[in-house]
């Protein structure tokens, strides 16, 4: 047993090791939860932002980095996250959603970092609760998030592989059609 651990190898039965990795759960169900933790995160957001629109309007108005695009960014941010909260939904679509999930992700982060450079004074306007994240909150919220929407996507990745490598070949005659 020392042998193998000592190569880099983990017995397979060390059952600390398979719960810390979660290579008892598989990747599908992992994907799944991921996209549904997106899905919740996003329509949530996105509500919030309708519900209370005016002062969403108003606190993008106030941010040194967004207040000419401001009118813009209000109407479409909504917009985008129930989107990408459709994207994610269905499977079919899941890698895009996954894809789109990191791409905002990344953004809000390379936002929250801006206005920490340039005014960390200003409101949030994240909506709902994660607007009670102070700005350094933010900033490690948002970089869980990108982590796990590129785990989401190396899984996904993984899972279709999987599934073309291991399909059969199919022919394309007219009963298929």
């Amino acid at each position: 047993m020392n042998k193998l651990i000592v190569s880099g190898r983990v017995p397979k039965h060390n059952l600390l090791f398979r719960f810390i990795s979660f290579s008892w759960v598989k990747k599908s169900i992992l994907v799944e939860i991921i996209a549904l933790w997106f899905v919740i995160l996003f329509l949530y957001t996105g509500i919030a932002k309708l519900m209370d629109f005016a002062v969403f309007k108003a606190q993008l108005e106030e941010s040194p980095v967004l207040e000419s695009v401001a009118p813009i960014i209000a109407w479409s941010l909504p917009f985008i996250e129930f989107v990408v909260c459709f994207l994610l939904f269905f499977p079919r679509y899941r890698l895009i959603g996954l894809y789109a999930s990191l791409i905002m992700m990344v953004t809000f982060t390379a936002y929250v970092i801006i206005l920490l450079i340039t005014s960390p004074e200003l409101p949030c306007s994240c909506g709902g609760i994660i607007e009670a994240l102070s700005w350094q909150g933010h900033l490690i919220f948002n970089s869980v998030m990108v982590l796990l929407s590129v785990a989401g996507i190396r899984m996904q990745k993984a899972i279709k592989q999987n599934k073309i490598s291991n399909e059969p070949v199919r022919s394309f005659s007219t009963t298929n059609v």
